[in-house]
């Protein structure tokens, strides 16, 4: 059985994960306690609705530009390696704060500072002593800051502690240094505990709502032995949506689909089996997952600008557009992915972000490329018709992509190196 696809493909598509399952699993017996924990004794408030909207997490273009209909000759542009010599970097990230530096996770627990040019000794963060990071899928995954960053000193970060389970939580820059962080300032959001050691998701970003999207995989194993991303009570195989700015340590959206009940009221989404990296298009307000695969299909989901309902991409009943398993529940439909490709070609998907920088050629094309592999494809829609295409065969092991202040785009290498796409 497959799913509907309305999708040109230019190119094969194929793709798999590096959280692929092992060739043979035990059976994971009785399923363990999946509840998360909350810091505060009671449960979170909901947000109180605001007539002023919340200022986007990212700047908007101060112009429009106009959108490829085309890919671009990829022989005319680069990746051009910028830093090397990184402890398995995860992930980039900006600021927002006119600095012009980008911040570095190292997958052990670091936060790194890229400035002027050079990479500064110093760590902005350093939470090796509370990060546990011996599984291929663990250690310090994701980081995001607020978007009144300048004036707050906040940031959000997504880790596995030394117990392997998921800790989200804040942290303030110190007043003295911009570029340290207090590793004391830590408040703990959410802590969710993890059955296995993979698919732990990571990711998290803000939305153009002003609320925190935190990526949370399945539990791992394979195949999602509890069914954990199908029901509602579990964090697990979930995007969740938290209001950061109200609440303590936070409060619900009133638009989240559980607020008034139903399942738990953090959860945005669901159906996914590990949604390692996710964007907002900072011009469109859409949003793009690249969702882990199991044995056979990688995939990309997207969601235009202000979605809302019941979100069910569909795992673990689907797999890409292909049944997995398991009956379809048809009350609630679910959502197709809108590319995906098999693993004759890849291993693991990993999701990157809508180009909005200084290249016109590029405007509005989604960069996602595979772990094993290393190819870059891009993605874009021209009049209701998706179309993915291989663009660039790098042979670096694709952990995660970033955009500086200006959009331009980097790629973050597990070998230690980022790179970032330019023309020749």
């Amino acid at each position: 059985m497959t799913r509907k696809l309305i999708l040109l493909v230019t190119s094969t598509l194929a793709l798999a994960l590096s959280a692929c399952a092992p060739a043979s699993t035990p059976d994971p017996g009785p399923p363990p306690v999946s509840t998360p924990t909350r810091p505060p004794s009671q449960a979170p408030s909901i947000s109180p609705p605001t007539e002023t909207p919340i200022p986007s997490a990212t700047p908007s273009p101060t112009f429009t530009p106009q959108p490829a209909t085309t890919f671009p000759n990829p022989d005319d542009y680069a990746w051009v390696e910028v830093l090397s010599g990184l402890q398995r970097p995860v992930d980039l990230q900006n600021a927002g704060d006119g600095s012009g530096r980008l911040f570095i996770i190292e997958k052990v627990g670091r936060i790194r500072i890229f400035a002027g040019g050079q990479l500064l000794a110093t760590p902005f963060l350093d939470l090796t002593d509370r990060v546990g990071s011996s599984a291929n899928e663990q250690g310090l995954l994701g980081l995001a800051f607020h978007p009144r960053y300048p004036e707050n000193g906040r940031f959000f970060v997504n880790y596995t502690d030394l117990d392997g389970n998921t800790v989200i939580a804040r942290f303030n820059v110190t007043a003295a240094d911009p570029d340290q962080a207090n590793p004391n300032s830590e408040t703990v959001l959410l802590r969710v505990q993890q059955p296995y050691p993979n698919h732990n998701g990571g990711g998290l970003t803000f939305g153009p709502d002003g609320y925190l999207y935190l990526g949370l995989g399945d539990g791992g194993s394979a195949g999602d032995p509890f069914g954990y991303a199908q029901v509602t009570d579990s964090y697990l195989g979930k995007i969740l949506r938290l209001d950061v700015d109200n609440g303590d340590p936070y409060a619900i959206p009133p638009d989240n689909p559980f607020a008034a009940g139903g399942g738990f009221p953090e959860i945005w989404a669901y159906g996914l089996r590990n949604p390692w990296r996710f964007s907002f298009d900072p011009l469109t307000d859409d949003l793009y997952i690249a969702d882990v695969g199991q044995n056979k299909w990688e995939e990309i989901n997207y969601l235009p600008a202000g979605s809302t309902g019941r979100l069910n991409f569909g795992w673990n009943i689907y797999e890409g557009l292909h049944h997995y398993q398991g009956e379809p529940q048809m009350n609630f439909p679910y959502i197709d992915p809108v590319a995906e490709y098999s693993h004759q070609v890849g291993c693991s998907v990993t999701g990157g972000y809508v180009y909005r920088g200084a290249m016109p050629a590029w405007q509005g094309i989604y960069f996602y490329a595979d772990y094993c592999s290393g190819r870059v494809w891009g993605l874009l829609n021209v009049e209701g018709q998706w179309q993915a295409q291989v663009l660039f065969e790098t042979g670096v092991p694709v952990t995660s992509f970033g955009v500086d202040e200006s959009g331009e785009i980097y790629l973050v290498g597990d070998t230690g190196q980022i790179l970032r796409l330019a023309e020749r």
